[in-house]
């Protein structure tokens, strides 16, 4: 549905997209993920048609961004992340205005633009959007970006405005158009949302792709790239012996507790051990590192 080939966009000489290559599936929910500054909003602009790449390609369910820029557009809905609308019409008329350039007629209109002003709880808001708070102008974003009934949804980063209560409708809502078979293209840089709603992600770090899967194949790819020791914990009843076993790089201990780094895994060998000496386990385990750790660790190296 989304596919990139080789995208690149460079601006003064500085590569704010470097040889992009992204494939996102019909019905995906995918969060591109990334520090501020590391190419999302530039990606995206390209994508919706914005912008032209200094080379490489983008299509929209096989329409190339740059030689059919209109058509894209029809089968797309952009929710920008600094959203703005006519401050001197209601949240009706502002989207009746937009709903024009696609060709629907009044009656077509009226029934679009109320149904989606109840999806986004504006409906029987009677005042002007210049008078709106910053959750609903996001709202009132969020619908402008269906009213082409789009296959493709792009959102940057939607929830910036939302309260809880908005949150988690906008989870609710991405949930349902996935099902329905719409794909969404969510780009943020708060890694807890993504996690929340998206079916898979891409990590973009100085222009560059560093990972790309679902959440645990990203785990475990940047995991792996950072893995030159491993960090397991123990907690034993009995006072702890010496542990003079291959791989021990450094412990930590505390009483009957440690914090063994070692250079793999070795587990089973501190096991054994303990079972020689008839030694009570209370815990042995991996530390894992949490997704933001990994995540950091990603930018900061690629960096």
């Amino acid at each position: 549905m989304i596919r990139t080939e080789n995208l690149t966009k460079v601006y003064n000489g500085i590569k704010a997209v470097d040889t992009l290559n992204l494939t996102v599936d019909r019905g995906e929910i995918f969060g591109f993920l990334g520090p501020n500054g590391a190419g999302k909003s530039t990606t995206m602009l390209m994508l919706v048609g914005m912008i032209e790449p200094t080379s490489g390609a983008c299509t929209i369910n096989g329409i190339g961004t740059t030689e059919a820029p209109l058509a894209v557009k029809e089968i797309i809905g952009y929710l920008p992340e600094d959203v703005g609308f006519y401050g001197s019409l209601t949240a009706e008329e502002n989207l009746d205005y937009f709903a024009r350039f696609y060709g629907m007629d009044a009656a077509e209109r009226r029934e679009r633009i109320a149904t989606l002003l109840e999806l986004v709880h504006l409906d029987g808001v009677t005042q002007k959007a210049g008078e709106f708070s910053r959750g609903m102008k996001q709202r009132l974003g969020l619908a402008q970006a269906l009213l082409n009934d789009p296959l493709v949804l792009f959102l940057d980063e939607p929830t910036s405005n939302l309260d809880p209560e908005g949150v988690l409708e906008y989870r609710e809502l991405i949930a349902r158009l996935a099902r329905e078979g719409k794909t969404v293209f969510v780009s943020s840089h708060i890694l807890s949302e993504v996690r929340q709603v998206c079916t898979s992600v891409g990590i973009i770090a100085q222009g560059r792709l560093v990972a790309n899967g679902t959440l645990e194949e990203v785990r475990r790819e940047l995991t792996r790239a950072d893995a030159d020791t491993v960090t397991i914990i123990l907690e034993t009843k009995e006072p702890l012996p010496p542990l003079d076993l291959p791989g021990v790089v450094s412990i930590e201990q505390n009483g009957n507790r440690a914090a063994i780094e070692a250079s793999s895994d070795i587990r089973d060998g501190i096991a054994s051990l303990l079972r020689e000496r008839d030694m009570t386990v209370r815990e042995l385990r991996l530390l894992e590192p949490t997704l933001e750790d990994i995540f950091l660790s990603a930018y900061r190296r690629e960096a």
